[in-house]
């Protein structure tokens, strides 16, 4: 499942971020709907001319950012307030599920609204309240994003979710210092990162608050969350992309020899009590230790390796040094064998419309552009998979490095699996089955086969 948080701020001004990322070519047919047109533009607005002109028209749009990570959202679109007459209405909730259903189901769903995972986007629209995407979203989406990434924001054969932001799954962050101080080398293979952590388990040996790994699922509503990252990562590396996509589709279950060799594979470290949670209790705290305050022992040389995705960047606290030389930093989950392609797996954010409303339209088609997508990468914290993204915007190496690995052609990209299963699986019993099998009251097979009998006929 897709989590991010947001980095300080870059200090650019806003109007300088438009200036810069905007290329003209975002386009749309936002123009020929608006209620209002012509005039003089005002100055800095000729990038968003083709939206067109409102009086006094506004749009909602409901998301899971809240505190600084909505602050960037509302931020990254005030030009276009300014220039468009649009008022937006920004509602985020970290009960996103819950309340759209309540809004929904109560006939008063926002205009738009950006879903955490494509799975759960299709199920609302699959129940009839979404509506398409216009033309000129479609337009932007098929210029700017490869096949694969309107695939997951389409549902029979209709296009209806574009994708927005996108994170690189699977960093497994580190102290650079500590392995220059230990000698030790960043793992080629999942076997040399088991010999690595065999071997910092016998050097903090003496150490009683030491332990290699840091992991925490602890997620609010969204608990367990962290551990189907891990499974779809050895997935993926194990038993190659065609078994990944026949188990995401629910072709091979989770029962299948392939699947549950995955679990047994993550088990040798997360089920391990000399490798996992050092000074916090064991694998048994893993299901109750937050997921954002997972890694942070790293800083105090309590654990040296901690799984997560690239937005995790923005959890190390103000003034850490996050580059390859520097207090913190990051390598891809290694191959299973050295001349396996690249693979990395990532999850994304996907905008849809509940009208088509000429604002909401508008608003919809900025969402979707390459305009947009570097401003709010520039904002600082996040990165996305659109092609017109200049990946120097990111606010960081490592999202730097992200951003090519996303746009790059070599890179073998599965959107994170849990994400696209059916939302009774992916965002329920996946994260329930994981969690209740690192506390240990389900074992493997019990674990395996209650998720199977989730899966919807």
């Amino acid at each position: 499942m897709n989590r991010r948080f947001i980095l300080p701020v870059t200090g650019l001004a806003l109007g300088g971020l438009v200036l810069a990322g905007c290329s003209g070519s975002d386009g749309g047919d936002g123009g020929s709907t608006a209620d209002g047109g012509g005039g003089d533009m005002m100055a800095g607005c000729e990038d968003y001319a083709d939206y067109g002109t409102f009086d006094g028209d506004s749009v909602e749009i409901y998301g899971t950012q809240v505190d600084l990570e909505a602050d960037r959202l509302v931020e990254s679109w005030m030009q276009f307030e300014e220039c468009t007459g649009i008022t937006v209405e920004w509602i985020g909730n970290q009960e996103f599920e819950t309340q759209m259903n309540v809004r929904v189901e109560a006939g008063s769903p926002p205009d738009l609204a950006i879903f955490p995972q494509p799975g759960l986007a299709a199920r609302f629209i699959q129940g009839g309240s979404v509506v398409p995407a216009p033309a000129s979203v479609e337009a932007n989406v098929d210029e700017f994003w490869s096949e694969s990434w309107k695939e997951y924001g389409t549902v029979d054969g209709t296009f209806y979710a574009a994708p927005l932001m996108a994170s690189v799954k699977g960093w497994i962050w580190y102290s650079p210092t500590q392995f220059a101080d230990m000698g030790y080398e960043v793992p080629a293979t999942w076997d040399d990162m088991m010999a690595l952590t065999e071997q910092m388990a016998a050097d903090g040996a003496d150490n009683a608050q030491y332990r290699p790994w840091c992991i925490g699922f602890e997620s609010g509503e969204a608990t367990g969350w962290p551990g189907t990252d891990w499974i779809e990562d050895i997935v993926l590396r194990e038993q190659g992309p065609e078994t990944y996509d026949a188990w995401v589709a629910g072709d091979v279950k989770f029962s299948d020899p392939e699947i549950v060799q995955a679990f047994d594979t993550f088990g040798e470290i997360a089920l391990n009590g000399d490798y996992v949670n050092g000074g916090i209790g064991g694998p048994e705290t893993i299901a109750s230790t937050a997921f954002g305050d997972a890694g942070l022992p790293i800083l105090d040389g309590n654990c040296s390796l901690h799984h997560q995705a690239s937005f995790y960047e923005g959890f190390w606290p103000e003034g850490t040094n996050v580059a390859e030389d520097g207090d913190i930093w990051a390598f891809i989950t290694p191959k299973v064998n050295a001349d396996d392609p690249d693979a990395v797996t990532g999850g994304g954010e996907f905008i849809t419309a509940f009208n088509d409303n000429p604002a909401t339209v508008a608003f919809q088609t900025f969402l979707s552009s390459d305009t947009w997508a570097n401003i709010r990468v520039s904002l600082g914290g996040v990165i996305s998979a659109n092609k017109g993204l200049d990946a120097t915007n990111a606010s960081s190496a490592l999202g730097q490095a992200a951003i090519e690995l996303l746009q790059s052609e070599d890179t073998l990209f599965k959107f994170d699996g849990a994400d696209l299963m059916p939302a009774e699986v992916g965002s329920a019993s996946f994260w329930t089955g994981i969690t209740d099998w690192v506390q240990g009251t389900r074992s493997t097979s019990e674990m395996t086969e209650f998720i199977d009998s989730t899966w919807p006929s």
